[in-house]
């Protein structure tokens, strides 16, 4: 009789990817991280089990949208009063903060539980080339297609 393999919680080793988001598209990009963040990409992925990778995003200003979504793509806020609903353009958001654009676009792609709260803080977006991770020596990934 045959067996399905579990990974388990302390048998996982974890890597660290470094994607460059330079002329990609945020969503193109956005489910390559979601799939390494949750460890799709591993034969030992178990979904009940955090199998994923930490991946770090750098260059998230230079980040590229198609069509319209500049102008017409909106990012909503509320601040819990009456109103106080906060409205900003796929634009502003990318001058201001390119890196909460990012994130926002590979944490809608996990799960919405506990676990994918868990997998949510291996996800480091920075606006710039630089970041504070070499310590952990990450790997560059280069995206599909």
């Amino acid at each position: 009789m045959r067996t399905t393999y579990m990974a388990k919680p302390n048998e996982i080793e974890r890597k660290w990817f470094i994607i460059d988001a330079t002329d990609k598209t945020l969503g193109r990009l956005a489910s390559e991280a979601a799939t390494l963040i949750r460890g799709k990409h591993k034969p030992q992925f178990t979904p009940h089990v955090d199998t994923g990778d930490f991946v770090i995003i750098i260059n998230a200003e230079k980040i590229v949208l198609t069509g319209k979504k500049l102008t017409d793509k909106k990012y909503y806020r509320h601040s819990m009063h009456p109103g106080g609903l906060k409205v900003t353009t796929a634009g502003e958001m990318l001058d201001k903060k390119p890196e909460k654009m990012m994130e926002l676009a590979v944490h809608g792609m996990l799960p919405k539980t506990r676990l994918g709260e868990k997998m949510k803080l291996r996800l480091k977006a920075y606006a710039g080339s630089e970041h504070p991770h070499e310590a952990q020596q990450p790997e560059v990934y280069e995206l599909k297609g």
